[in-house]
């Protein structure tokens, strides 16, 4: 369908599920564009590299926001950055589809409780796919 997706997951909060993003992403290039391929890279560098690198990936990460069709994101593990980039999206209208794994976490009563994003939690990396499809409408 070449949809421009945001997928958002941990990068310096914690790389624990790189595989698992990885894996989604991969599903989702299938027919729709990833415009944030990098995030499922297992050997992504973590560390900050000072303010001025950082303000390029703000303004790069920004920008694909803004470009972008939806959001998926995968909040197994906590993390301020996607967090930050899941208020970005609600404020432009970006719609939000958010997976986690509800037998290693809870989300945040700010995700849960807003009504905006759409949540998708699972017990199983098997049941993401068939979610991911009627999502992207496939």
């Amino acid at each position: 369908m070449n949809q421009k997706v945001y997928f958002a997951g941990s990068i310096r909060g914690g790389r624990v599920d790189a595989g698992l993003y990885q894996r989604m992403i991969e599903y989702i290039q299938r027919t729709d564009i990833v415009l944030t391929e990098h995030v499922g890279h297992p050997e992504l560098n973590l560390l900050e590299r000072g303010r001025n690198k950082d303000a390029e990936i703000y303004e790069q990460d920004t920008g694909w926001l803004r470009e972008s069709d939806l959001l998926i994101g995968e909040c197994t593990c906590p993390s301020l950055g996607v967090g930050y980039e899941l208020a970005y999206a609600e404020k432009i209208g970006v719609p939000c589809y958010l997976f986690y794994d509800r037998t290693k976490t809870q989300l945040s009563a700010m995700l849960t409780g807003d009504p905006y994003f759409k949540i998708y939690p699972y017990e199983t990396e098997e049941e993401i796919y068939p979610l991911l499809d009627t999502i992207l409408k496939k």
